[in-house]
């Protein structure tokens, strides 16, 4: 483990060459938040033959103070790269107050240099840089302390390679000229966060669009209780109640426990444990003004749109395949939805990342002209899908 010494010096030399890799290690299991267990940082050093500088940072030490890897995180001028790393950045804001800058992602990354999309580091580090990786220690119970040897050299071997892997895939990506392409991706790394936001858990619950205006501020008001009841307890929401039976609860408003017993999904422990608690709640909602259904955003489907979007999907795929790209970085079934449900209304382009700065270049204008007629698709001899005008 790492010293407050240490973590300065280690500081130091990543805003002198502008990067620091970093990771943590978490647990969900089991509780209302996940928790941060350790944050393990690397930074090269001026010896090209030399392991990369690493320090393990231990969250539960309140002797560690954080702030000299913090301020590298808030810096615009260094550059801290990660590995599928919205969860570990969402943490670290959370935690630590940090804000994140300037984020280089390798999974992201490695996506526009011809690899397949959401890869794991461990993939990535053999073929990168023919290394394996020792993922034993990879399910342990980082909470407990002290930390095994086995557990720390685990947790170094995730950033030990991260600036050599991000090295490899820019110089990769600039030949292509799509190192602008990957940097755009990463920048919503930027705003990750794992708040939860009672409007989005509260629009997610089953069949809350068609019960009664009375009946969602029921719902409404027990996801605001049981988000209170988890976080206190630091248990998940599902063990306190079930989305599904917020929504029946909400439904059948029972006033007393008997009635509450006699409901799908409310089992005895609940009902002896929270019945009182729940019952409370429904009735205490009882004078909340009535919550409107919020009509879906998502385009209305048409029977005849789904030949156009398997026609749209192979373009797509055609394109993502000449270009060496992973699919999914192109477009969704959502999107292609909205394209030709747009098309098909007369309507105006739809917001949608197909149709945005470096994917419409790529597809979006020969999507569009294929839906409005003026492309056409054809297999040519070697069985490749090809736009023909």
């Amino acid at each position: 483990m790492t010293t407050n010494e240490a973590l300065r010096k280690l500081a130091a030399r990543a805003k002198q060459v502008g990067a620091l890799a970093l990771d943590t290690e978490f647990m969900g299991e089991g509780r209302y938040r996940t928790e941060l267990c350790l944050v393990q940082v690397a930074v090269e050093t001026d010896e090209p033959d030399e392991p990369a500088w690493t320090e393990l940072i231990d969250p539960f030490d309140r002797e560690i103070d954080p702030a000299p890897i913090v301020a590298l995180i808030d810096d615009p001028e260094v550059e801290i790269i990660v590995h599928a790393g919205r969860q570990d950045l969402a943490l670290l804001r959370r935690l630590w107050h940090a804000q994140p800058r300037n984020c280089f992602d390798t999974q992201i990354a490695a996506a526009f240099a011809g690899m397949r999309a959401q890869i794991g580091y461990e993939a990535l580090l053999r073929d990168l840089l023919r290394v394996q990786l020792d993922k034993g220690a990879s399910f342990s119970q980082w909470d407990t302390r002290p930390l095994s040897d086995a557990q720390q050299s685990y947790a170094r071997g995730d950033v030990l390679q991260l600036n050599q892997v991000a090295t490899v895939l820019k110089d990769r990506l600039r030949e292509r000229g799509r190192l602008d392409w990957a940097r755009e991706e990463c920048l919503p790394l930027e705003a990750s966060t794992d708040e939860r936001d009672i409007d989005v858990i509260f629009a997610k619950l089953p069949k809350i669009g068609v019960i009664s205006g009375e009946q969602r501020a029921t719902a409404r008001a027990l996801v605001i209780w049981r988000e209170e009841c988890a976080d206190r307890e630091d248990k998940p929401v599902q063990k306190v109640l079930a989305d599904a039976a917020i929504v029946e609860v909400a439904k059948r408003q029972p006033i007393d426990d008997r009635q509450l017993r006699e409901m799908r999904g409310i089992h005895d422990g609940i009902a002896r444990r929270r019945g009182a608690a729940i019952v409370n709640v429904v009735t205490s909602a009882a004078d909340n003004p009535p919550i409107a259904s919020q009509r879906s955003d998502r385009t209305q489907s048409d029977p005849g749109d789904a030949a156009l979007i398997v026609l749209a999907e192979s373009l797509v795929r055609a394109r993502a395949v000449q270009e060496d790209l992973a699919y999914e970085l192109l477009a969704t079934r959502a999107d292609l939805q909205a394209v030709v449900s747009a098309v098909r209304d007369h309507g105006p382009d739809p917001d949608v990342r197909t149709l945005r700065g470096w994917r419409r270049a790529v597809v979006g204008d020969e999507l569009l002209a294929l839906l409005q007629g003026e492309r056409s698709l054809r297999i040519d001899q070697q069985l490749r899908v090809v736009v023909a005008d």
